[in-house]
């Protein structure tokens, strides 16, 4: 008997496709074919991708119908309006202060610049001191900003690239990391890196994981599966590696992701599986140790990020409140990102991403032999890092000390807890799930809850809008945790909905009114430009005469 053949199981088909369309010739049958063996391939990999054909073809039909040139004009006419008005924004915040274009012909000297210093930071209508923000300051300690201030100085001029001419930074950094690592019930063999944030901490554990799957599992056309809420940072990883994110929806009672949904989101081009503690829109902690399960089955790693959550979130149990298992201690987690920024007090411009194993980290580095400068390898992306911030982490660390942090989890999830009860209280708001450590989220089935958020903004609060569904939510750092700021918030949520309640079917205005009106959008690549302009405004000089 002869060996079997790939082409026994060919031959049948392309018969019968040649007798179909009259082939009669050799090279009527081989056109016949490889045109529909390429075109099977074709039609294969249009079908066959990991964006659905809906997605796909919705994202088609809008780009064509941007080209209508009547339908161009409306976008650009709207799109120009929406970009005088940010830079109008930023001309009026900025109207006291002479803008800088060229550098000055003589160098200032250093009461001037400290001067200049103080004028910037004044800009702004926000008193952040006053615990009216939700979450971008996550505290403030005049003592605090004087130590890392010193220390910041003392360090400011070092990079950690060249260990052997900085070894106590190495040392400080190795000592951050372990000290985190402990926090998250890691063993032994946990490890990880710092790095400048939140963001960067979660894409480089995307390019740690897609470098080990394509190493180890051969896998080429990676994709991550991901709640939702999961933070924004794991679409640009995406961007950044192509690799595909899988959202999953979360459950709408409870905002927790929707394991059945997840379960089924997985196949065999996955190489992460991801759950938030807490997420950033609602504070709900996704099921982590249901999510690990998967990933100890499907032999896939799983990561916690608890950026937002940080030491608050490694603490919370230990200051005597109840929470699911969600760190090193569940079996199938294999790295957390948390930023030490926020709940961990430092400086902005630090984060940790840690990893159960070594395995995983070795893929995260960046290693260039090659080079006619010489061997060049890197733990992050950052080539030169800013040895301050390092050293200035690793101060307030050790200031804080464990009772510190442990007292400070207790007042902010008291406080968190506090104002939680109180705006359960009020007719017509509702809380978005069940909150699990700082963040609260507030909605409304009565009124346009944008509405609320615009009342409170004239009051003097700033708090983070949310999509999809509609909302609003308060981020309690430990600036809330200052006598009466609580009960200010809670009184002003009140005050201010019971006005609205005299009239709730009227509809939001000003600003708010494009928070709602944004979702209404069906072309996201709209709003997409829209942001983009934003993020140019945000560095606008005056025209050069």
């Amino acid at each position: 008997m002869r060996p079997f053949s790939g082409s026994d199981c060919l031959k049948p088909v392309t018969e019968g496709i040649n007798r179909a369309f009259g082939a009669r010739e050799p090279w009527q049958v081989a056109t016949i074919t490889a045109t529909t063996v390429l075109g099977g391939v074709w039609l294969w990999t249009f079908v066959c991708q990991d964006e659905s054909l809906y997605t796909r073809g919705k994202r088609q039909f809008f780009r064509f119908a941007k080209k209508i040139p009547a339908v161009r004009r409306q976008v650009e006419v709207e799109l120009t309006k929406a970009n005088n008005d940010f830079e109008t924004a930023i001309k009026t915040s900025n109207a006291h202060l002479t803008y800088t274009v060229t550098l000055p012909e003589k160098g200032l000297s250093k009461e001037v610049i400290l001067k200049l210093v103080d004028d910037h930071l004044k800009t702004g209508h926000y008193e952040w001191r006053d615990g009216r923000v939700s979450g971008a300051v996550y505290g403030y300690n005049p003592e605090l900003v004087q130590l890392v201030t010193e220390v910041y100085g003392k360090a400011s001029y070092t990079n950690p690239l060249h260990a052997d001419l900085f070894p106590g930074v190495c040392k400080m950094e190795a000592e951050v990391v372990r000290m985190a690592c402990n926090l998250f019930h890691g063993s032994n063999d946990s490890c990880g890196t710092m790095t400048t944030g939140g963001t960067e901490s979660i894409v480089m554990a995307m390019k740690a994981y897609r470098d080990y799957a394509r190493e180890h599992k051969g896998i080429t056309r990676p994709n991550i599966v991901v709640p939702r809420t999961v933070h924004a940072a794991f679409d640009k990883g995406g961007q950044y590696f192509n690799i595909h994110v899988r959202s999953v929806d979360v459950d709408p009672q409870t905002f927790e992701v929707d394991m059945k949904k997840f379960k089924r989101a997985i196949n065999r081009n996955t190489i992460l599986l991801v759950g938030s503690a807490p997420n950033f829109p609602y504070g709900t902690i996704d099921d982590i140790e249901a999510i690990a399960e998967l990933g100890v089955k499907y032999d896939i790693p799983v990561h916690v990020d608890a950026c937002l959550g940080s030491f608050v979130v490694a603490l919370v149990r230990n200051a005597g409140y109840k929470l699911r298992p969600f760190d090193f201690e569940v079996k199938g987690v294999t790295s957390i990102s948390a930023d030490t920024h926020k709940y961990g007090f430092a400086p902005k411009g630090s984060s940790v991403i840690l990893y159960s194993q070594k395995k995983f980290k070795d893929h995260q580095f960046t290693v260039t032999t090659d080079w006619p400068g010489g061997v060049y390898g890197s733990p992050t992306v950052n080539g030169s890092r800013a040895g301050g911030i390092i050293a200035a982490c690793w101060a307030t660390m050790m200031s804080f000390g464990y009772d510190g942090y442990l007292e400070a989890t207790k007042r902010i999830v008291d406080t968190a807890r506090y104002i939680e009860r109180g705006v359960r209280d009020i007719d017509g708001l509702f809380v978005f799930g069940k909150p699990a450590t700082s963040v609260i989220a507030l909605g409304s089935n009565v009124f346009d809850i944008f509405r609320l958020s615009d009342s409170l903004c004239k009051l003097g609060w700033n708090l983070n809008a949310l999509q999809f569904p509609s909302g609003i939510h308060i981020c309690v750092t430990d600036m809330h945790t200052q006598a009466g700021v609580a009960d200010k918030f809670i009184a002003d949520v009140r005050s201010c909905t019971a006005e609205i309640m005299k009239d709730p079917g009227q509809p939001v205005v000003g600003k708010m009114a494009l928070y709602g009106m944004a979702q209404s959008i069906p072309d996201r690549s709209v709003i997409g430009e829209v942001t983009r302009l934003f993020l140019h405004s945000m560095y606008y000089t005056p025209s050069q005469k």
